[in-house]
């Protein structure tokens, strides 16, 4: 198993250098408007009950833009839902909201690449939600967690905070403090984020009933492992974020798994636009459907009924499937130059951006990573 936390390590946190945006914090329980923000990207301290996993400050970057369109990202890093990689220094998730992973100017492409003429998102206002929980966004609960000793002496208890919900909410609520009738939205999220991304664009389409919104999930779509649901939804009290909505009124830790999200989003706002992107052999979601003991069946087989079952109640549900290993797409350059079945995954984003229609895309030889496809 020590295998998948290094390699874990190297696909979670970056180490690439980026300019970190201005910093804000809060004076006395407030933050400043979207109008008293500088150009370009501001980091804002929310304070309050926000903190990351090992207690240390939680923060979010805000990109103001001439436009009525808004672009909500929320950040991948991993996850943890028991001792051993809940511990300091696990390589299966990031602690820490102030580090290159979480700064939207660190990765060299993808679409905070505001200098790509082909990027769909350049004159949106940009919220980034970092993560630093271990709870892929939806957490609410401080954890105690048994670990072996930093001695050798034995165990101890160490303290997680599973705020990750606290986190999103306090972003979200700026948000909507601030941007109060923006005409587009686009939630989105990568890795733990796009797990989240379709429970957040509910509350999203709550907000703003007038908003033509959609959600595109990148790199969580082959977590087919509900024998897993009720150890991840307890350690991370997850039912306790769930809205007063009908669709949540059965829902337990048992039976709610990652695809319900966009169930009920989707049956309570079915105007929504909604999608994911994968790869067929995405290696991060292997090291964690391993560290899941999920059995054997193939990401790729994994992948395609988890977007059948959401298709099937989902009308405007679409789903690209590329070849190959990498993990995400969005915040990467091969935004730009992956391409399966004639279909780029620039242009296809791009439509979903800007409610065209789009098809389906499933790789055909997917052993391959589009780059390397004849």
């Amino acid at each position: 198993m020590k295998k998948y936390f290094s390699v874990l390590m190297l696909a979670l946190l970056v180490s690439a250098l980026g300019v970190h945006p201005s910093p804000i914090k809060a004076q006395e329980d407030s933050l400043p408007t979207l109008d008293q923000l500088s150009a370009g990207w501001n980091t804002l301290f929310p304070g309050g009950d926000t903190k990351c996993a090992h207690g240390t400050d939680y923060s979010f970057h805000v990109r103001k833009a001439e436009s009525s369109h808004l672009l909500i990202f929320f950040n991948g890093g991993g996850a943890c839902w028991f001792g051993r990689i809940c511990n300091e220094g696990s390589s299966t998730y990031n602690p820490a909201a102030d580090n290159d992973s979480n700064n939207p100017t660190a990765l060299p492409g993808g679409i905070f690449d505001l200098e790509n003429p082909e990027n769909p998102f350049a004159d949106y206002n940009m919220i980034f939600v970092p993560y630093c929980t271990g709870d892929v966004h939806i957490g609410n609960r401080e954890a105690t967690y048994e670990v072996e000793a930093s001695d050798g002496s034995g165990t101890q208890e160490i303290t997680i905070y599973h705020y990750g919900y606290k986190n999103a909410m306090s972003v979200l609520n700026w948000t909507f403090e601030n941007f109060t009738t923006p005409d587009t939205i686009f939630v989105a999220g990568s890795s733990a984020g796009s797990i989240a991304s379709p429970f957040y664009a509910g509350l999203v389409a709550e907000q703003y009933a007038d908003a033509r919104i959609t959600q595109l999930g990148d790199g969580s779509g082959g977590y087919r492992a509900p024998e897993g649901a009720a150890l991840v939804n307890e350690a991370w009290g997850v039912a306790s974020t769930w809205p007063d909505w009908e669709q949540y009124a059965d829902a337990t830790p048992e039976t709610m798994v990652f695809e319900s999200y966009y169930l009920a989003t989707a049956a309570r706002f079915p105007n929504i636009t909604m999608a994911t992107y994968n790869t067929a052999n995405d290696s991060t979601q292997n090291l964690f459907l391993a560290v899941l003991g999920a059995g054997s069946m193939p990401l790729l087989e994994r992948i395609q009924l988890n977007n059948a079952d959401i298709a099937d109640a989902v009308p405007n549900f679409d789903s690209y499937i590329a070849g190959g290993t990498l993990h995400t797409i969005l915040r990467m350059p091969e935004f730009y130059t992956y391409e399966v079945e004639g279909v780029r995954v620039v242009d296809w984003v791009t439509n979903l951006a800007n409610g065209e229609p789009v098809d389906s895309v499933t790789c055909t030889d997917c052993s391959k990573a589009p780059d390397a496809a004849e």
